[in-house]
């Protein structure tokens, strides 16, 4: 492990100063045929990577050299390993440029050959100041001071007499100082007097020299810097004309790529590809993974390797991870070259250039076979079960920290099911203890039917399980009753008969529960809850579900009375319509809204937020909805024989389940046949939250619905999270502005932004507008001044019961 992480650091290392080096750097193989650049090298040169990789660097040739020169360099190159030199080349646009290149002969651990590395420095202008310099070397005093390069001109001492900016800047001294300093005081590597023999030797010879050294800057600090030198005659006198260029970076860089090379060759397989995912290289353990040589695959797409196994939402997450985050790690199933699948531990990290551009993707990758089949082996005997093959007691708590962890996150309630089998110490007496682990097998594949995705069923030991559910909802009391209802589900599995061999066994469950929501709570006091609640339901005459809070039980049985009550309700004819008036800008009636109201023979005026999420919950919205329909159109047929009431329109409120039923709409046209309504005065109000569900069916069933009249209106408009694009496919005829922004619309600027901004693209959309909820004179006047022109609420009337409705018309 701690080789492949090194690997991958070198790697990373190598991929950074590679890209981010503002020298040019170029990488060939042993025919000198190029198989990598870097981004300085397009720039100096002029060739993006695609159109110089597997070319030979003798196609940016001048023609300024000549042929003996390059025998002389490679001669040099294979013999030392190293080439220093100054070479004119060709821009792609045809330009001449001067560089300064390096040639070094990268071997690896073995000292094997493997590639040579070019490091080439643009000293075009360097070049060009020293032909000025040569030209007019006082005219050109400016030139020399202001160039890039750290050019300094010493004496035959070897004393500055003159030094560019950049020189200065580079040893970290001021001009002033600079000038009459003794190249002594500033040469790290050499001693003075040595230097200055090699100056006279350039003086005698009149040539060129060119030499790598280190010089100390005024801060003590040493720096690597190559020195490029010719003597000249200044004002009369012999100088030498130096240039020394920083090359610090340049040398950690070699010896980085140095060390990367040797790297590549690790144990892990490594495979590097461009910006577009088009495979560059790969390593010899590559190929001993896959089965994959580099010619197999060098130019295609990794995906060559997909197993599978994983879906696109995983690799979706992956290349998310690598976009935002620069690197992705785990683990992967890929495809070897022979067709067999393996699991591999997998790290990709994205290689950026300067200006923060992936040029590179490298991924390191293992071969885990052996490590997945020795960890499912040690994971199978430490937190599984060996009877049932279900989660034992150190796998469960684990999962339900991690559940408590989650639970405190989203706000969610969980719950912990303790469910003991009743009377089975009698079936091991008597049938023996074959049987009995018979049963505790059957008992477990029944648990694991009952239960969803993502829950767990464990057994604890004997004839104890647990099962822990997640992901309930955020209110205790609905959490209670989805617990309730998975609980009865698991009764009802467990007491279908056992067939354990030759015999019929009859086996009951008593099931104690505790809802948790991470709240500082203690996994020993929740085991201790539900196992208190399961000995209540023991007590409690077993084969049923207690609840440890006894308040939490109580609410349970209101709910469960409420329900039965419910159902009741339809068939003794205990629901009655109330109707609220719509005005317009006159006050003038033009239609009403229907709405349910419960009169319970005990409870009294049942509200419909007591009973329409317990109708929701239970089913029993669809036959609740057909009756608020049917008796909807039963009181617009009555009104036709008045004149008054003739032309009011009537809304009904659908819910999501009602719409979404395969037959609504043949309901919709039989209760408006039958009652012989004119289907356009019928109004459907859907809230905007049903716009959440399938859309597509929506559209559908509403345009169904329009081709026979029926108009529609959105409820609640501003308070959901529907998309424009979908409103505008559906056939409204009106947008209703919830009773939340009116109630402050006055005084409260937000309230009146979105008011404004749902007036105006009602407007724009050719949709009717009403405002429900108007309580005050001045709401009204608001929206009426903004372009609102129908209203509904306390201000013109309450929902009543038809006879006062009525009775308000006239």
């Amino acid at each position: 492990m701690a080789q492949r992480a090194e690997a991958e650091r070198l790697q990373r290392i190598n991929a950074t100063v590679f890209d981010s080096s503002s020298e040019s750097i170029l990488i060939t193989d042993l025919n000198a045929d190029i198989i990598s650049v870097n981004q300085a090298f397009t720039r100096i040169t002029g060739y993006r990577p695609d159109e110089v990789v597997g070319c030979n660097p003798r196609m940016l040739a001048s023609g300024k050299q000549s042929a003996d020169f390059y025998v002389q360099m490679w001669k040099t190159l294979l013999h030392n390993g190293v080439w220093h030199g100054e070479l004119v080349n060709r821009h792609k646009n045809g330009e001449l440029y001067d560089i300064h290149m390096s040639i070094t002969a990268s071997r690896d651990r073995m000292g094997r050959l493997q590639h040579y590395i070019g490091v080439a420095t643009d000293i075009t202008e360097r070049k060009q100041a020293e032909r000025a310099l040569r030209r007019e070397s006082e005219k050109n005093l400016a030139l020399l001071r202001n160039a890039s390069d750290g050019i300094h001109i010493l004496d035959t001492d070897g004393n500055i007499i003159e030094a560019s900016d950049s020189f200065c800047a580079m040893l970290g001294y001021a001009r002033e100082e600079m000038i009459g300093m003794n190249v002594a005081q500033w040469e790290a590597h050499f001693a003075g007097s040595e230097l200055i023999r090699v100056f006279k030797q350039q003086f005698e010879q009149k040539k060129r020299s060119e030499f790598e050294t280190c010089h100390r800057r005024k801060d003590g600090t040493v720096i690597d810097v190559e020195v490029s030198g010719f003597p000249l005659e200044l004002d009369g006198k012999l100088v030498v004309f130096n240039s020394s260029r920083d090359i610090s970076a340049r040398k950690q860089a070699e010896a980085e790529l140095r060390i990367a090379a040797s790297a590549f060759e690790t144990q892990d397989g490594i495979l590097i590809t461009d910006a577009d995912n088009t495979i560059l290289r790969v390593n010899r353990a590559f190929t001993d993974i896959t089965g994959y040589s580099a010619e197999d695959v060098i130019g295609k797409n990794p995906r060559i390797l997909k197993s599978g196994h994983h879906d696109a939402t995983f690799y979706k997450a992956m290349w998310a991870s690598i976009n935002s985050t620069g690197a992705w790690k785990g683990e992967i199933w890929n495809r070897r070259k022979n067709g067999a699948t393996y699991p591999e531990r997998l790290s990709i990290t994205a290689v950026k250039d300067p200006n923060g551009r992936v040029t590179n993707y490298v991924a390191s990758l293992a071969d885990i076979t052996m490590h997945k089949a020795a960890e499912e082996e040690i994971k199978s005997l430490a937190f599984y079960d060996p009877l049932t093959q279900l989660p034992n007691r150190r796998l469960l708590l684990d999962r339900l920290q991690q559940a408590l962890v989650s639970s405190t996150r989203s706000g969610k309630e969980g719950a912990l099911l303790f469910i003991d089998l009743d009377n089975f110490k009698t079936l091991n007496d008597t049938l023996g203890h074959d049987m009995g682990d018979l049963l505790l097998r059957q008992v477990a594949q029944r648990l694991g039917a009952c239960v969803r995705e993502g829950d767990t069923v464990a057994r604890l030991g004997g004839d104890e399980f647990v099962v822990m559910l997640e992901d309930l909802s955020i209110e205790a009391i609905e959490a209670a009753a989805q617990t309730e209802s998975i609980s009865e589900k698991v009764i009802e599995a467990l007491n279908v008969p056992y067939h354990l061999d030759t015999y019929e066994y009859h086996s009951t469950p008593s099931i104690g529960a505790t809802l948790f929501n991470g709240q500082q709570q203690e996994i020993d006091e929740l085991f201790k809850q539900a196992d208190i609640a399961m000995y209540q339901a023991k007590k409690a005459g077993r084969n049923t579900l207690r609840f440890f809070d006894p308040q939490m039980q109580e609410t349970l049985n209101i709910r469960a009375a409420l329900e039965s009550d419910l159902r009741k309700a339809l068939e003794r004819s205990q629901f009655v319509l109330y109707y609220q008036v719509q005005v317009d800008s006159s006050r003038r009636p033009f239609g009403a809204e229907a709405l349910i109201r419960w009169i319970h023979p005990e409870r009294g005026l049942v509200a419909p937020d007591q009973f329409i999420p317990l109708a929701e919950e239970s089913e029993l919205i669809l036959p609740i909805g057909l009756w608020v329909l049917d008796t909807a159109c039963a009181q617009l047929k009555n009104w036709e024989h008045d004149p008054l009431t003739r032309e009011l329109s009537l809304s009904v409120n659908v819910s999501a389940k009602q719409l979404h039923q395969t037959d609504f709409v043949a309901q919709v046209q039989t209760v408006i046949r039958h009652h012989a309504i004119r289907p356009n005065l019928l109004k459907l109000e859907m809230t905007e939250s049903m716009l959440q569900g399938n859309i597509e069916d929506t559209i559908v069933i509403m345009n169904a619905l329009k081709e026979i009249g029926v108009r529609f209106s959105l409820d609640d408009f501003g308070t959901g999270y529907s998309s424009l694009q979908y409103i505008k496919r559906l056939p409204l005829e009106q947008l209703k502005i919830d009773r939340s922004f009116v109630s402050d619309v006055v005084s409260d600027s937000s309230d009146k932004a979105i008011v404004n901004t749902i007036i105006a693209m009602a407007h724009s959309m050719n949709l009717n507008v009403i405002a429900e909820g108007v309580e005050t004179e001045e709401q009204q006047e608001y929206l009426l001044g903004h372009g609102c022109t129908h209203f509904q609420g306390y201000l013109f009337s309450k929902p009543v019961p038809i006879g006062q409705f009525e009775a308000l018309l006239k």
